[in-house]
């Protein structure tokens, strides 16, 4: 369990994790050489010149295929929307499609141009042994979108033309509605993610149990039924069926509160602070790669989409990028993506899924945890500083901040933090506090005048811990003011001062004593010391001294 989970448990309901979208690449190997393009026609297509007529029939047939197929299973040839990069605009128009499909049922066709790697003939249309080149051109392209019966909700992207690429997207999501229905598990799936779950434990179970089996045998039957050229007895024996690589993936930690209250309280915490992840120190510690000279990527924090309900904080590394935001109003996910899996150490290969899942889950892991040092009441992110600078008032007058070892600053702080104040309901005017701060200070009036008094006294005021009661000569400390003063004496007078006193000035006859006969007190003292001595010995402070 990571830090940020640790620290927030009682506020979620429950958790999971799963792989949310999958791009996958899907080539034939053997035709990604024009030679072993060759050495295909010449075996299993009886020598059959590969020439710009045959490249083009090949493209033709599969027209003629697809349109036959289109009225077979009553699946429409459509034209993609305006905005045709905009995957939400894709699925509001084939939504209507998919109510209430069958298993394993092609519910329409989107035809779009895209640019694909094809095999080109260079040379005269009547050459019978023209030169072979792959090239990246724009053609038009066919998305099946379909219901398949393992994966429910997905789509294949075919190039018609040699040597047929290929692209199949997966959601784990759709995967995991079947499986537990199939388990009897009773949930509710709300667009892209679960808010209710009756078994948190079996789903998390049933998401680590995808493998790349289940990517293979759901990819390589569309493929291999989308690609009507290649015989089966082909992809058997010639070993021309589709591979598939990963090309896009993310991977969601999905934490769903009991209240939006929480997580919209939350989120305006991090939204506030996480700015400071954005340094490459951070990055790296929360991608886990370092970065060399020959990096060339992003490596920075932005926070996008501030004029939505739901901004999203994104963190950039290599290809990819961690992004966090809230979903569904309950829901804060914390997705890494990347559109090339190096960067993260694993291979392309679907083979590698579970190093892959791994890797990434250990991301998150990492975010949460610098996500919870960011939020984490006790790191400094500045207020100390802030104490220390200067205020100036909306009149333009310029007060001076607050030092940790100011005499005058202390004496006015040990008035400040009597029990004497707690017995007046802790309402105090500044004739009370000048004595008690005189007697802190060891100074007469003359030394230290209440007008003295006064204005190291407005110091406090500028900075918010003390507050003049309206139509009263009467103060009191507000907020966190009490616990300020008693942190700024404590560290000066239990912890700064006899720290440099044991080291500047020690006793010496205290150095004889054993440990037993000196108080605990003095004994926490010199192990500080001891260890500070030999830090400055380690860095050879004690040298340069």
């Amino acid at each position: 369990m990571n830090a940020f989970l640790k620290h927030h448990q009682n506020s979620i309901q429950f958790g999971y994790r799963c792989f949310d979208r999958l791009l996958l690449n899907g080539l034939i190997q053997p035709f990604q050489q024009p030679e072993r393009v060759l050495g295909f026609f010449h075996v299993y297509r009886e020598g059959k010149r590969v020439t710009r007529k045959t490249l083009t029939d090949i493209a033709d047939q599969f027209q003629y295929w697809l349109k036959n197929r289109s009225q077979k299973w009553g699946a429409p040839i459509l034209e993609p929307p305006d905005g045709s990069g905009d995957d939400s605009r894709r699925d509001r128009l084939l939504d209507p499609y998919f109510q209430n499909p069958k298993p394993d049922q092609v519910v329409a066709i989107v035809k779009a141009r895209e640019p694909a790697r094809i095999l080109v003939a260079v040379g005269d249309k009547n050459n019978d042994s023209p030169h072979l080149e792959y090239k990246q051109r724009w053609v038009n392209q066919f998305n099946f979108y379909l219901s398949d019966a393992r994966w429910g909700r997905m789509f294949v992207r075919m190039c018609p033309y040699f040597p047929f690429s290929a692209r199949v997207c997966l959601n784990q999501h759709h995967w995991l509605a079947i499986r537990m229905r199939e388990e009897g598990i009773d949930f509710q799936q709300c667009t892209n993610a679960f808010l209710k779950c009756a078994n948190p434990a079996g789903l998390q179970e049933l998401a680590d149990s995808l493998t790349p089996q289940d990517l293979l045998r759901c990819g390589q039957k569309w493929l291999a039924a989308f690609t009507p050229f290649i015989s089966d007895r082909e992809r058997k024996h010639a070993g021309s069926q589709h591979r598939l690589f990963f090309s896009q993936v993310e991977y969601c930690d999905n934490l769903i509160f009991h209240r939006r209250a929480a997580v919209d309280e939350l989120t305006e915490r991090l939204l506030d602070l996480n700015r400071s992840i954005g340094q490459p120190k951070k990055i790296t510690m929360i991608f886990g790669r370092k970065v060399t000279k020959e990096y060339k990527g992003k490596l920075h924090t932005v926070i996008e989409d501030l004029d939505l309900p739901n901004p999203v904080i994104r963190s950039h590394y290599g290809h990819g990028f961690a992004k966090q935001y809230v979903r569904d109003d309950r829901i804060l996910r914390t997705e890494p993506a990347t559109n090339n899996v190096y960067d993260y150490g694993v291979k392309k290969d679907v083979e590698n899924l579970p190093h892959l899942r791994k890797r990434m889950s250990e991301i998150i892991d990492h975010y949460h945890d610098v996500q919870q040092d960011v939020l984490e009441t006790f790191v400094d992110r500045g207020q100390l500083r802030k104490l220390a600078e200067p205020t100036v008032l909306p009149s333009g007058r310029r007060i001076p901040g607050l030092k940790l070892d100011h005499p005058r600053q202390l004496a006015v702080m040990h008035s400040l933090v009597r029990f004497a104040n707690v017995a007046a309901s802790g309402r105090f005017t500044t004739a009370d506090l000048y004595g008690p701060a005189l007697h802190a200070l060891g100074a007469t009036a003359s030394e230290y005048s209440l007008a003295s008094f006064r204005y190291d006294l407005s110091k406090l005021r500028a900075k918010g811990l003390v507050e003049r009661i309206p139509h009263s000569r009467r103060y009191q400390l507000v907020g966190k003011g009490y616990s300020i003063c008693v942190a700024f004496l404590k560290l000066f007078e239990r912890i700064y001062a006899p720290l440099t006193a044991g080291l500047l000035a020690p006793f010496r006859g205290d150095r004889a004593l054993p440990d037993d006969r000196r108080c605990a007190l003095d004994r926490l003292y010199q192990r500080i010391t001891d260890d500070l001595d030999a830090l400055f010995k380690a860095v050879g402070l004690k040298v340069a001294a």
